[in-house]
């Protein structure tokens, strides 16, 4: 799939508020910049643009939306400054068949609550612990080239109950050095489009610059887009016989 046209959301708000102060050392042209830094590499025939919540219309007009083949969505502390008119539109579109990357504290997103109907709610704690992410789905293509396991030095621990209704693809599943596992790499379809949610990817941590998490987020994408499906979300059809 060459030329597929990417954008990254990111709300920005840890980068404008420089919190954590290392954040500015880890990710110093922003996590959205690490994000499409490392799809440029995965992907060098595609077209990547960024998007923040500052931004007019958050960065995600209706003309963005429709030349963008997969939207990652990075978000943490603003979720409740979305606009409801571009979440309708995001929503929209993805019934259509644009892709979707929700990545780490983004299944608190109102876009992604909207997709699947539940709070998104997790467990947590932040003890700059290992995560070992165990590939349970061998032979999907959102695994392919990714080890079993790979291996994040540090990062926050999420934890069950993740309150998310069974995936329609369980890709990966988390340990961390406290026991806790959690359901880190899930697929979902709605409508036309199709939703991965990955959740490593903290703002304290250098997640985003491992080859191997980059490699997952390639492959996400690759699996999400469908560049030559019409954006048109399912309808109501009339038949035109009875049929017995």
């Amino acid at each position: 799939m060459s030329g597929l046209r990417i954008t990254v959301w990111n709300e920005g708000v840890h980068e404008a508020e420089q919190d954590p102060p290392v954040m500015a050392e880890i990710y110093p042209d922003g996590i959205h910049g690490a994000l499409a830094e490392g799809i440029r590499h995965g992907l060098p025939e595609a077209s990547v643009r960024t998007a923040l919540l500052a931004d007019p219309e958050h960065g995600l007009p209706e003309e963005v939306l429709a030349d963008t083949d997969v939207l990652l969505w990075w978000g943490h502390r603003a979720h409740g400054q979305v606009d409801e008119a571009v979440v309708d539109r995001v929503q929209r579109h993805v019934l259509g068949g644009m892709g979707l990357l929700v990545l780490h504290s983004g299944h608190f997103s109102k876009i992604f609550q909207r997709l699947l109907g539940t709070t998104c709610s997790l467990g947590w704690r932040d003890a700059a612990e290992q995560e070992l992410v165990w590939t349970v789905a061998p032979h999907h293509p959102i695994t392919e080239g990714v080890p079993n396991p790979l291996v994040i030095p540090e990062q926050e621990t999420y934890s069950e109950f993740f309150d998310i209704p069974a995936p329609d693809e369980l890709i990966f599943i988390s340990s961390f050095d406290g026991g806790e596992v959690f359901r880190s790499g899930v697929t979902f379809f709605r409508g036309h489009g199709r939703i991965f949610y990955f959740s490593p990817g903290d703002q304290r941590y250098p997640v985003y610059h491992q080859p191997e998490i980059r490699r997952v987020l390639a492959n996400g994408i690759r699996w999400a887009a469908q560049p030559d499906r019409p954006r048109t979300a399912p309808d109501v059809a009339k038949l035109d016989r009875h049929w017995r």
